[in-house]
Formats: structure tokens, C-alpha cells, sequence
């Protein structure tokens, strides 16, 4: 099997999470009892299951990360940074940056982690499903996603017949979480080419499924929640939290 190696998008400003973002990097904002940062469950979480070559790829409030974790001895993992100097934007752009420093080759399994999600996915089975598949990608996914708005219900002449609010989506919904095989960052650069930005979601997964490569799905049941916004960080159950991700520091 492939080396796998973590890669954490916590560079982001955090615009949906203001205003705390102005004083916090967003995947350093407290949460559940003890007010750890969020970042250290997604750490924890991935040295639970024995990912532990870990590269952040940071850049807004980037001193507030380094400080915390420093080298990830203190959490036994190895903890490299990547610092996004590119002009090129976006979570794709973000992974090519680490590529471009070679903090990761075409020879390594990424698994790519968004940093305001917290999870108890099995990232070691999701691994070893991608590796199965020979997948040039794998996708996280869940079904039960309860939208956090009303879906309106309307007729041909746009007249509304009612709401439905907050309803279960059974679809699969992508959950942050994806496995790359290091192949397809020949891929990414060629996209790159001519674009101020560049989406592992919305530009690099359709252009590889596009290219007839293999892409699959990991339905997951486990827990997960997005963070990424104030309207879901005030929602937070850090009850739940606690609960829910004990495990990680027994």
C-alpha cells in the first residue's frame, strides 16, 4: 500500500464565521466541554487511525496552528507545515501548493481533510476502501443530511404550494473527507493552468470523473458536523461532542 499522508485545509479566513474568525484561525475555534480547539479532534481522529504523517496546509492566522501544535510530538504525529504562498486559490489550489513544495509526490495516498468538519469516520477503513478500488479518487459521503433551511414546494407557474422545513436529504452529501491517489496531482496542475482558482470538489473530482477515471463513494453512517459557519457553531452540541468523541483521548 501506499504511504498515506494527511493533509489538513486550515488556511481559510473563516468569512462565514465571523466575527470570531477575526480573532480565531476558524479550524481554532473552542469546542465541546473542555474548549479544545476543533483541530486537535480532526488530529486526534486521524492518529486514532494510524495517520500520523500530517501536513497542514496554512495560511490565515497560520501562528495560532503552529504554536498549538508545533511538531505534533505532543500528539504522536509528525506535523509538517505548508505554507500557502501561491496565487492560485482554493482547496485544490491549496493541495497543489504542497505538491509544488514537495510535501507530498505522486508515489503517496493524500487524505485530504477539511479542517471545520469533526467526524468519527473510519479514515483507515476509507483508505483502505480507496486502495481496493484503485481509485483515483474517494469521496466521503453520508445520507440523512438535515438541510438547514425550508425547501419550498412550487408549481409550474411558480406559485408555492408550502414548505417543508429542514427536511432529510437520503441522497449522499460529500462530508469534507477525500482520499487521492498522488497520481492525480499531474492532474490538478494541468487544471491550474489560466485560473485564479481551482476546487477539489467542484473542479478536480468532475474533471476526473469526466476523464473516465475511477471515482467512488464511502458511505459512512458514522457522526459528523460541519462547522462552517456561526449560525453552526452556535448550534453545536458540545455535549454531543463530548460524547460523541470521547474516544479520541482515552
Amino acid at each position: 500500500m501506499r504511504k498515506v499522508k494527511g493533509l489538513i485545509l486550515c488556511g481559510g479566513p473563516g468569512i462565514r464565521l465571523r466575527p470570531i474568525t477575526y480573532y480565531f484561525q476558524k479550524s481554532m475555534i473552542p469546542i465541546g466541554l473542555k474548549q479544545r480547539p476543533m483541530l486537535e479532534y480532526v488530529v486526534r481522529l486521524l492518529k486514532f487511525h494510524g495517520i500520523v504523517d500530517l501536513a497542514f496546509l496554512v495560511n490565515y492566522k497560520a501562528e495560532q496552528i503552529v504554536n498549538y501544535f508545533d511538531d505534533g510530538s505532543r500528539f504522536d504525529v509528525k506535523i509538517s507545515y505548508v505554507r500557502d504562498v501561491a496565487k492560485l486559490k482554493g482547496t485544490a489550489g491549496s493541495v497543489l501548493n504542497a505538491y509544488k513544495q514537495e510535501v507530498v509526490n505522486q508515489e503517496d495516498t493524500l487524505l485530504v481533510y477539511y479542517g471545520d468538519i469533526l467526524s468519527t469516520i473510519d479514515v483507515g477503513d476509507l483508505v483502505k476502501h480507496h486502495s481496493n478500488k484503485q481509485a483515483s479518487a474517494t469521496v466521503a459521503l453520508a445520507s440523512g443530511f438535515t438541510v438547514r433551511v425550508g425547501l419550498a414546494d412550487v408549481d409550474k407557474r411558480g406559485k408555492i404550494r408550502g414548505f417543508v422545513e429542514k427536511p432529510r436529504l437520503e441522497k449522499p452529501v460529500s462530508i469534507g473527507i477525500i482520499a487521492l491517489k498522488g497520481d492525480t496531482l499531474p492532474d490538478v496542475e494541468r487544471l491550474s493552468r489560466g485560473k485564479r482558482r481551482l476546487d477539489l470538489m467542484g473542479d478536480l473530482i468532475p474533471n476526473l470523473i469526466g476523464a473516465g477515471k475511477p471515482v467512488y463513494g464511502y458511505l459512512s453512517k458514522a457522526f459528523w458536523y460541519d462547522v462552517g459557519s456561526m449560525e453552526a457553531y452556535e448550534k453545536l452540541n458540545h455535549r454531543l461532542i463530548e460524547r460523541s468523541l470521547a474516544y479520541l483521548f482515552k
